[in-house]
């Protein structure tokens, strides 16, 4: 009779973590030469699985018992226990690392645009689709329309002005129509006085501004007006559509019969149309616009926070599109990769983003904390490959947040780390002259963690004094000291502001996700592991007990998960992981990514059972 092999439930046994706060840990450190990608040496292998036996793959021959058990194995079975596991083990590690910043809301208003919006097979790009313009005044309620037509809370919305300053993007759909949203900061006009502007956008000119000579400071507080209103008429001189937005509730003011005159004067030959918010009352909506009529254009009132208007709102805005059709413009909607530019603040992250698209896409100011909102840009790389870059705010420590008691910057930190969940490769930034600190080794265990693909940028490389030949290297031997979880990542060097070697960024961002999305043949992957464990056995118990490797597949990509059959996993000492690890890496590559090995022990069962895995 044959015998049969039955599986488990799911259960697996984790590394233990080097960091407290996490407890997954599964990607583990060593001293190793990764900047080059290693190469897998060529083995004469058959195509068909290997099936080792238990006797092969522990380096020993006793415990005769336990040789043959595994001469039948069910493959099939077997993979799909391993992608089980891997799904239980992402599900866990998401809820540990989950973000409490209206994660949930999120999810519902995502869905519920997935809902509105058209099932496409074919996408159109980005740069393909008509712009809508969101401008007005500072808190006038610019960024809640914004997050109302897109779906989602993709701008941060506090009720305090100056909160937007970059140009924030987002699609939208509305019946047949399909166009990008553009948020702005808001428009300060020049009969402002200096002093009246700075309080209104509410920039302050000593936090995170230590080490900053006064008059630069002064300089750079000065011109971020200016800053924050050339964005917002690059977003009104792409689109074909603009939403004058004012106040209802505050009613008519000097400033919006500035900009309205500007828009009258400089912009006729496009389509404007005046949406009065937070018109929420039934009663008072329609006098509450009738006070805007001086402005020379017919007022709508709409709440974005209620819905209320939006919906005539957006058929004014599809009448003054030209409708895209279905055309050979048309993509074939595929992957792309996301590249995520994270660090502390003031390291250079904007202008790493400016000098890689060719624009002043962000805002680049010595004044910490310029960049609020995740900033998405479309990218395309050297070899033709599409990636969505996003620009993040600086990240500070959890207790300087709290002591600035900034509700701004809190919800500008969430963002960037949604923007590492959401990326496949991240940018850790990092300035030369200034020493690694524990918030950047924080961050590079956040990123491990979340099993991202990493590139380690040295940026204001130009600020080091007396460079040689072993100058990176030294620098090199540090940053692997004090970035221990990171020790597998790919290091660039650049100046950014003068556009030096910006370029490597991407190059090395490529190669970093090719070797994440790399799945290794169960038939070499199996070899390797054995190959390993004859090189160096698990080692006994006191017992005299051994581990046993029964069998290794790679149950995922993005990142690299591999899932290994053993008799017990309590049998496996971290060390030992440790080097199947290292052994993994030296022999398949696999750098600038985490890797992650789950181990799944078999349980013995009585005789009527059959036999045991």
């Amino acid at each position: 009779m044959a015998r049969t092999l039955t599986l488990t439930p799911i259960s697996f046994t984790l590394a233990k973590t080097l960091n407290p706060i996490f407890p997954f840990h599964n990607t583990l450190p060593f001293s190793s030469s990764i900047l080059s990608r290693q190469k897998l040496t060529r083995r004469s292998l058959s195509r068909s699985v290997l099936r080792p036996t238990a006797g092969e793959f522990s380096g020993s021959v006793d415990d005769d018992e336990e040789s043959g058990e595994l001469d039948d194995l069910d493959l099939v079975a077997l993979e799909q226990e391993a992608k089980d596991a891997v799904e239980a083990y992402s599900s866990s590690l998401s809820q540990i690392l989950s973000i409490e910043d209206e994660e949930k809301s999120d999810r519902k208003e995502s869905a519920q645009s997935r809902r509105k919006s058209p099932r496409r097979t074919k996408i159109i790009p980005d740069n393909l689709l008509p712009r809508v313009a969101i401008v007005g005044r500072p808190n006038v309620g610019k960024s809640a329309l914004f997050n109302r037509l897109v779906g989602g809370n993709r701008a941060i919305v506090v009720d305090e002005p100056g909160v937007t300053r970059d140009r924030l993007y987002g699609r939208s759909y509305w019946g047949e129509h399909e166009f990008m949203v553009v948020d702005t900061g808001g428009v300060i006009t020049v009969s402002k006085s200096q002093a009246t502007v700075m309080e209104e956008l509410a920039i302050t000119t000593t936090i995170g501004m230590d080490g900053i000579p006064l008059a630069v400071r002064e300089a750079a507080v000065a011109r971020m007006p200016s800053m924050i209103e050339r964005q917002a008429t690059a977003a009104v001189e792409e689109s074909s559509v603009i939403i004058f937005l004012v106040d209802g509730q505050a009613g008519l003011t000097a400033a919006d019969e500035e900009i309205a005159d500007w828009l009258r004067k400089n912009y006729s030959d496009k389509y404007v149309i005046l949406a009065v918010n937070k018109c929420e009352s039934p009663r008072k909506r329609i006098m509450q616009a009738s006070e805007f009529w001086s402005l020379g254009f017919e007022p709508l009132p709409i709440s974005a926070i209620s819905g209320t208007g939006t919906g005539e709102l957006l058929d004014l805005v599809c009448s003054g599109l030209q409708k895209i059709e279905e055309s050979n413009n048309l993509v074939e909607e595929d992957y792309v990769p996301a590249i995520s530019i994270v660090g502390r603040p003031n390291v250079g992250k904007s202008s790493i983003l400016n000098a890689l698209v060719g624009e002043d896409r962000t805002i680049v100011s010595p004044i910490s904390g310029t960049t609020r909102d995740a900033i998405d840009t479309e990218f395309t790389g050297p070899d033709g490959q599409k990636f969505q870059l996003i620009d993040t705010a600086g990240i500070r420590k959890r207790t300087a947040i709290a002591s600035a008691g900034s509700t701004t910057e809190a919800l500008s930190v969430n963002r960037a780390f949604r923007a590492i969940r959401r990326s496949d490769v991240v940018a850790l930034v990092i300035e030369a002259m200034a020493c690694i600190t524990e918030q950047d080794y924080k961050i590079a265990e956040r990123i491990e963690k979340e099993g991202k693909g990493c590139v380690i940028v040295v940026n204001k490389w130009d600020t080091i004094p007396n460079k040689n030949q072993q100058t990176a290297s030294y620098y090199e031997q540090d940053v692997r000291e004090k970035l221990r979880s990171l020790v597998w990542a790919p290091i660039v060097y650049s100046t950014a502001v003068a556009g030096h070697s910006v370029d490597k960024i991407i190059v090395a961002a490529i190669e970093v996700e090719k070797e994440r999305s790399r799945r290794l043949g169960t038939s070499i992957l199996n070899q390797v592991v054995q190959e390993a464990v004859g090189f160096k056995p698990p080692p006994r118990t006191r017992g005299g007990k051994r581990g046993r490797v029964y069998y290794c597949t790679q149950a995922a990509i993005r990142p690299p998960t591999f899932v290994f059959f053993v008799n017990d996993a309590k049998l496996f000492p971290e060390t030992y992981r440790r080097y199947m690890e290292k052994q993994l890496r030296t022999d398949a590559g696999f750098s600038g990514t985490p890797i992650r090995l789950l181990w799944r022990s078999r349980r013995k069962m009585g005789k009527d059972e059959g036999m045991y895995l």
